[in-house]
């Protein structure tokens, strides 16, 4: 497991060996975190891994079992939910249909005894700040997916929250609005300064938005590190394979030098003997076939928009490359090539250690 970083001062927030349990299962286990102030964090992983229910511990809306939640110092388990002062925005939004946008994003000032002529002013601000100004009289019903979200995120903002809590806020959206919707999202989140914790299934969303994913599986932390990080050097196979697709072949290192057919690489720290090299696809080159290289024949290329996805047969095995599109023209089914990688590029384990 990953360790938290380490601080010279009080940290923000820190998460100490916090627990839930279930009954006879263990929903998250002695997980430890530590988020400073202004940064956004992903807890990032399948259905079922534990990751929500830590957001819900945070908020207060589940209980835990064993463990801490401090922030500045100060047991944040001790205090009621409605006075830890999170902002809180949901996958489903929890909007209130019979008021309009600026009522629903007031409502959390009402709460706080915040008065009339500032709260409008905050109102204002903050749906300014999503993009909806002029917006504050319409109804839900009468606003699209992505205003819905931009309502939901401006009543968790105008609180001025010190943590600021997503859940999934982007699931409900389709595919071109979601990518618009994290680009806004993370230039909102740097102009406040907000920190923030997001929870998501989605790899391409945590590394699009965050400055550290938590990586988490049937709840325990996997890693905790910069998406770069995380993606090019994973801790564990888990890692390895829930953050992209990889390729693993099999080969022979002696001597420094790596060994895949008739292709060779430098790689001084391999360990000698039967190996097992690990690269992703698109760390591949399609080039001429050589002698020294590994070579293979295009079975299937698929087209997906900004790349190409290749499936070379190869004498080790089927090897997945991802090629960009750059309007080139490119190999087609049926093509002998070569394949190309910088040692850098690739990870070599001993083969006695199993398959990622």
């Amino acid at each position: 497991m990953a360790a938290a970083r380490a601080w010279d001062g009080m940290p923000f927030l820190e998460l100490d060996k916090l627990t839930k349990r279930f009954g006879d299962l263990l929903a998250v286990d002695a997980l430890s975190l530590v988020v400073d102030k202004g940064e956004f964090v992903t807890l990032l992983g399948p259905s079922g891994c534990g990751k929500t229910t830590t957001l819900q511990m945070i908020a207060g809306f589940a209980e835990a079992t064993s463990g801490e939640v401090r922030l500045e110092g100060h047991d944040l388990l001790a205090v009621k939910p409605a006075r830890r002062g999170l902002g809180i925005v949901f996958q489903s939004y929890a909007l209130f249909p019979h008021m309009t946008a600026g009522a629903n994003v007031a409502f959390g000032l009402e709460m706080q005894g915040v008065g009339r002529a500032e709260r409008d002013t905050r109102v204002r601000e903050a749906l300014a700040l999503v993009g909806l100004a002029g917006l504050a009289e319409r109804y839900p019903r009468r606003m699209s997916g992505g205003q819905q979200q931009r309502v939901a995120l401006a009543r968790a903002l105008v609180i001025r929250p010190r943590i600021l809590l997503l859940d999934e806020p982007l699931s409900n959206l389709d595919a071109k609005l979601r990518e618009e919707m994290q680009i806004e999202l993370r230039q909102i989140q740097r102009t406040l300064g907000t920190t923030t914790i997001l929870v998501t299934h989605d790899q391409a969303e945590a590394m699009a938005l965050s400055d550290r994913i938590v990586v988490m599986n049937r709840g325990r932390v996997e890693q905790i590190a910069t998406p770069q990080q995380a993606y090019e050097r994973p801790a564990s196979p888990f890692v390895a394979r829930f953050l992209g697709r990889m390729n693993e072949l099999e080969g022979r290192a002696n001597l420094g030098v790596v060994q895949i057919a008739t292709g060779s690489w430098a790689k001084p720290t391999a360990p000698a003997g039967e190996a097992m090299l690990v690269v992703r696809p698109e760390k591949i080159a399609l080039v001429s076939p050589a002698p020294d290289r590994l070579n293979g024949t295009v079975r299937m290329r698929v087209f997906q928009g900004n790349h190409w996805l290749y499936r070379i047969e190869t004498p080790v095995g089927v090897v997945l490359v991802i090629r960009q599109n750059s309007g080139e023209p490119g190999p087609v089914e049926g093509d002998a090539v070569g394949l190309s990688w910088s040692s850098d590029d690739m990870v070599v384990r001993p083969q006695s250690e199993g398959p990622l």
